[in-house]
């Protein structure tokens, strides 16, 4: 299985491991989104290659290689269906940069492996693009420099980390000019190039088209940003702060989903009842992938170009348009939706699975005769939920019956079994109703409100005869503290960081803010908006090209002035500027600098002039011959040593 060639440029054990290093650190970026089986695979692989490499083995055979590649395609086509798509493309990438690592022996194989690592090291940002994610890429980004370095180090000397980290900073600082110029200059898509389109769904919202118990009780773990929305004036209070996504209709008994139909356009637009409940605001989201469904404020009178707004007057995404990261709604917390509701949808409103829920159906059928009025039947099972039910993330798990189970049984839940359970209790009742997910509440900053994933939040709509759908939360009916403080609040005792880290997180993310509208949303309109406060406005992308060719050439022109300039005193290593100090002062002390002089003719000349100095000339010539030419690399305590014994030389003035 392993190769015992050697040659004459093999890798010594620290430049190998130093490569290693930077190849696992590169992989370690892309395991969230990996499949399972090929984590373990790499990670398997480096570490018996590392092992390997200990024992003085080589390179794997290629009878070994060659087989392994064949079969990282095989899985790559049968997992995905094909190699292309965000996915699938950086596992097959992350799959050859260890298959890569595994015949790395040689400079030049590191070299290739090393510079493939860039590419896949860039390929992480495909998938996160947050400030702190970009922090630890460009932390990677310098240890695969270092690992350059280190093939750059002289073959008998031992590269150092510290020494090959402070130089892999300076160049990424020397790089930085270029690399914001092409930030700047370089033409822009319409939408920003990390909106990529993609044949998968990661990184899109949290929130599904289905829903199950237990599924926000895993959402509210969750603490990754989901979208930020900026109001052009003061926010909606916690009471009417929900950000409605998706509408489910449809119940088996366990599971709510929605079809395919229930994103056609709608009919017309819902109309506010008031300027006091009108809202214009701007969303942006996180996440990198094709995301569907767009919050909206509840209720959205408006959709965006690029979106629809659907019969049940959620926002879903066009496919076929560029995914949407921003985009501007108008909202209205007291708007009214149609209040006709057609024959067919009145039926499937009311539907139920057969065979489930026999107790809830004796229930609420029983409110129906007792009760009579839909509202009071609403307000008996509101009433039901306080008096005897507990709010919880960590429900005990549910029969086949899950409504009963929660309804007779558990009696604790999270949002969905409330809202499951509500919806059930109206359509036994003989009123219309229906699930909606979404988000609840978030963290105003000052300027614009923070919802993260934690948010997510699933209510009911009942539907009452001339008003159209009005919504009912049931959870608000157990615990009223998850709508006044929202989802992070109540659930801070649940968690290990407590309320304290959730504040700092929160203040930190006016940082990742700034970072998104700067960084990541920068598309070709905000290129053109910053270009025209200097002075450049609607510059052609030809323009552009020659702009940052022009600034580019300037700029490599400055720094290659800059590393050819004369200064004699900063040629060299430190032992050739100390002696080259030296060598200056014995010129002004009278012996002069010859060019074609090598130490021991000088020393020659210094003796002849103070021959009662000889001793003391023999001892520094000759310790500065042997740190020159009797080591590859001379020790940095001898050539510090031998600097202070030269400047405490004491010389006389030129007569």
């Amino acid at each position: 299985m392993i190769s015992t060639t050697t040659t004459t440029d093999r890798l010594d054990r620290t430049r190998f491991e130093r490569v290693a290093l930077a190849v696992a650190a590169t992989l370690a970026l892309h395991v969230g989104h990996l499949p399972v089986w090929v984590s373990l695979a790499v990670a398997v692989a480096l570490v018996a290659r590392v092992v390997a490499r200990r024992r003085a083995m080589g390179a794997v055979a290629a009878w070994l290689r060659v087989p392994l590649t064949a079969l990282l395609l095989a899985f790559v086509v049968m997992h995905y269906g094909n190699m292309f798509g965000r996915i699938p493309g950086t596992t097959l990438a992350c799959g050859m940069l260890a298959l890569k690592l595994l015949e790395a022996e040689r400079e030049r194989d590191a070299r290739v492996a090393l510079g493939f690592s860039f590419f896949v090291l860039m390929s992480s940002l495909l998938f996160v693009q947050s400030l702190a994610f970009s922090v630890v890429v460009a932390a990677v980004l310098a240890l695969v420099v270092t690992g350059l370095l280190a093939l750059q180090t002289a073959p008998l000397a031992q590269p150092r980390m510290s020494r090959d980290l402070r130089s892999a900073g300076a160049l990424l600082a020397v790089a930085l000019p270029f690399a914001l110029a092409a930030f700047v200059l370089l033409p822009r898509l319409s939408a920003p190039m990390w909106g990529s389109r993609g044949d998968d769904t990661l990184g899109s919202t949290g929130l599904s088209d289905s829903m199950a118990p237990g599924e926000f009780a895993r959402l509210v773990l969750d603490e990754s940003p989901a979208f930020r929305a900026e109001f052009m004036g003061p926010p909606p209070s916690a009471r009417v702060l929900y950000f409605r996504t998706i509408v489910l209709n449809d119940f088996d008994g366990t599971t709510w989903t929605r079809r395919l139909s229930d994103g056609r356009p709608g009919e017309a637009n819902p109309a506010s009842t008031g300027p006091a409940s009108f809202y214009d605001y701007t969303v942006t989201l996180e996440g990198s992938g094709d995301q569907r469904w767009l919050p909206a404020l509840d209720l959205p009178l408006t959709s965006p170009d690029g979106a629809t707004l659907s019969r049940d007057q959620t926002l879903i995404a066009r496919r076929g348009t560029s995914p949407l990261r921003q985009y501007r709604l108008q909202s209205s917390t007291r708007a009214k939706m149609a209040t006709e509701l057609a024959p067919a949808d009145r039926e499937r409103m009311l539907a139920l699975p057969h065979g489930y829920g026999p107790r809830a159906r004796r229930l609420a059928q029983q409110w129906r005769t007792e009760l009579g009025d839909d509202a009071r039947v609403v307000q008996a099972a509101l009433k039901l939920f306080n008096s005897s039910f507990d709010y919880t993330l960590e429900p005990p798990p549910l029969a086949r019956d899950s409504v009963d189970d929660f309804l007779f049984g558990t009696k604790a839940g999270f949002c969905e079994h409330y809202a499951s359970a509500f919806v059930f209790l109206m359509r036994a009742a003989g009123i219309p109703a229906r699930v909606v997910t979404g988000y609840q509440g978030g963290w105003w900053s000052g300027e614009y409100m923070l919802v993260r994933q934690s948010d997510a939040h699933a209510w009911a709509e009942t539907w009452v005869e001339g008003s159209g759908w009005k919504r009912v939360d049931p959870t608000a009916a157990v615990s009223p503290e998850r709508v006044d403080l929202g989802a992070a609040q109540i659930d801070a005792e649940t968690t290990w960081y407590g309320g304290w880290l959730r504040d700092l997180r929160n203040h930190l993310d006016i940082a990742n803010r700034l970072w998104t509208r700067s960084v990541i949303t920068f598309d070709s309109l905000r290129q053109n908006a910053l270009l025209t406060e200097f002075g450049a406005s609607q510059l052609s992308h030809g323009d552009l090209l020659l702009v940052l060719t022009i600034v580019l050439t300037v700029t490599m022109g400055l720094a290659a002035a800059w590393a050819m300039r004369e200064s004699r005193t900063r040629r060299g290593d430190p032992l050739d500027r100390a002696w080259q100090r030296f060598r200056a002062r014995l010129a002004r002390a009278g012996i002069d600098e010859r060019p074609d002089e090598g130490p021991l003719d000088l020393g020659a000349r210094w003796r002849a002039a103070v021959p009662e100095r000889s001793r003391e000339i023999d001892a520094l010539v000759g310790e500065y011959v042997a740190l020159r030419y009797g080591s590859l690399v001379p020790e940095r305590a001898r050539i510090a040593a031998l600097g202070r014994r030269l400047r405490a030389v004491r010389l006389p003035r030129r007569s």
